[in-house]
């Protein structure tokens, strides 16, 4: 509400109650130029991380635009704007016409796309706070097996379309409702997503960024757009001597393994994979059947 507006309607007076007014739970909102600064800070850390990235290949650099961007776009704007819930407002702009999106999130929505594109994950390396927040609480990285880890990263994808789902209905925008580390940036929130997010953090201490391998719908976009991307960071061909080392070394499971054919393997290992994943498909059903009683509403809408 602005001051012109709040001088002409000030808020009642309850001096014979014991009334109280209510906190917001929303961020007030901000003046335009503000969002002007957000645009331009994303803008030169994009470009800057890029650098760091491709040229000068600094992880120190890397790790120090993190902390900003933890401080900036974490602590300081409470998570807002957000790249990964603007997919709801563009979602919803695009399934009703008279919704109208700020020209701020329309360009935190798809300029970390088109970086993508030509260089690869760049926002997600240092930009986004969820990202450098998991980041610097990784410190005893153990490696998740390949099956588990491809299993869960398709709950990303599960959680992408219920988002787009309830965001093009009018079901709400669940991506910011169950944001795990939004409370953390503003200091408040209910008890069970201040929880979640330091669950999460937790994890993180072993796990390499949980959220955004296995839960971020934003970063499904981005992974798509990346597999295209010409100049993103890759392993220098005429150094690599096949060791493997870092494939085994990453805390993320993202390098691609090596050409080099790897001996055959007994097929015990297939047969124990083969079981397990058996024993949880009743797990998965009883899952998925819990989800759809949650949201059943909402997307009969």
């Amino acid at each position: 509400m602005s001051q012109a507006v709040a001088a002409r309607f000030p808020p009642p007076e309850f001096t014979e109650t014991s009334h109280l007014l209510p906190v917001p739970t929303e961020p007030a909102v901000r003046a335009i130029w503000f969002q002007y600064l957000d645009v331009v800070v994303l803008l030169a850390a994009l470009v800057f991380v890029s650098w760091l990235l491709l040229r000068r290949r600094s992880r120190a650099g890397v790790v120090a635009t993190g902390i900003f961007s933890v401080l900036y776009f974490g602590f300081w704007k409470k998570g807002c704007i957000c790249s990964i819930g603007s997919i709801q407002n563009i979602t919803q702009a695009l399934s009703d016409s008279s919704f109208g999106v700020p020209l701020a999130v329309l360009f935190f929505g798809f300029t970390p796309l088109i970086f993508a594109l030509f260089f690869g994950r760049v926002f997600c390396a240092a930009v986004c706070p969820h990202g450098a927040l998991q980041d610097l609480v990784l410190l005893k990285p153990v490696k998740v097996p390949a099956w588990l880890d491809h299993s869960l990263r398709m709950l990303a994808w599960i959680y992408l379309g219920l988002a787009v789902v309830f965001a093009a209905t009018g079901g709400g925008y669940i991506i910011c409702q169950y944001d795990p580390f939004v409370p953390i940036f503003r200091l408040s929130g209910s008890l069970t997503m201040v929880l979640l997010g330091v669950a999460l953090l937790v994890l993180g201490v072993f796990v390499g960024r949980p959220y955004c391998r296995f839960l971020c719908p934003y970063g499904v976009l981005l992974g798509l757009a990346s597999s295209v991307s010409k100049w993103r960071v890759r392993i220098t061909p005429d150094t690599c001597t096949q060791c493997r080392l870092c494939e085994e070394s990453c805390p993320f499971g993202v390098i691609e393994k090596s050409t080099v054919e790897a001996p055959a393997r007994p097929y015990s290992a297939d047969k124990r994979r083969l079981l397990l994943l058996v024993l949880l498909l009743p797990i998965l059903i009883a899952v998925g059947a819990g989800l759809g009683g949650v949201a059943g509403g909402a997307l009969a809408a």
